[in-house]
């Protein structure tokens, strides 16, 4: 596999929750060929590193919620129980300055390179948000230039209609006097 689809792969593995982007200790686990426990313990050893900006744990309701999106065990239901087959602790969430940190504690070359992998994974999501928000940026302009452009159009359109219409008809004015025969011989009458 290319480093470009590895993190890719590294990407799909981060995840929103409280409004930060993290990844899971389990998924870390995994990356660093460590189990979850022991990547735990060692951050446990270490936990003057990792302050609540690099690290939290999830609450069961959120860990529930991530179970509905994500299935990760075998389970049926989604309710959460302590024993058999369901997660026996609340997992950690590592923001990308957490990631970073355990780089430090896991000293190994295999949690170097693959934190240089997931590194290169944030950096990458970033990237795609920041497109993402300057695309919107440009559509809402396009949209207020053509709401502009489309009242502009409509009074043209207006104008082309009242030219199309024709035109109301008047009366014929006739020049001149305008009188009755009968009325013009009591006229000549009268002013003799």
């Amino acid at each position: 596999m290319s480093k470009s689809t590895v993190v890719e792969v590294i990407a799909t593995r981060i995840l929103e929750i409280r409004g930060k982007k993290v990844m899971l200790d389990r998924d870390l686990a995994k990356l660093y060929g460590v189990t979850a426990k022991v990547l735990n313990q060692a951050v446990k050893r270490n936990i003057k590193r990792f302050p609540g900006d690099f690290m939290f744990q999830l609450s069961w309701e959120e860990t529930g919620s991530l179970r509905s999106q994500i299935v990760t065990l075998n389970n049926t239901t989604t309710k959460i129980s302590k024993r058999g087959k369901h997660i026996k602790y609340l997992p950690y969430a590592f923001t990308e300055q957490g990631v970073a940190m355990l780089s430090s504690v896991l000293n190994s070359e295999r949690a170097i390179q693959v934190n240089i992998l997931i590194m290169r994974a944030f950096t990458k999501l970033r990237e795609i948000l920041l497109t993402h928000k300057e695309l919107a940026v440009k559509i809402d302009a396009l949209e207020k230039k053509y709401a502009e452009h489309d009242k502009t159009i409509k009074s043209i359109f207006e104008a082309i209609k009242q030219l199309l219409e024709p035109p109301p008809v008047k009366e014929k004015r006739i020049i001149g006097f305008n009188v009755k025969p009968k009325d013009a011989i009591e006229e000549k009458r009268k002013m003799r």
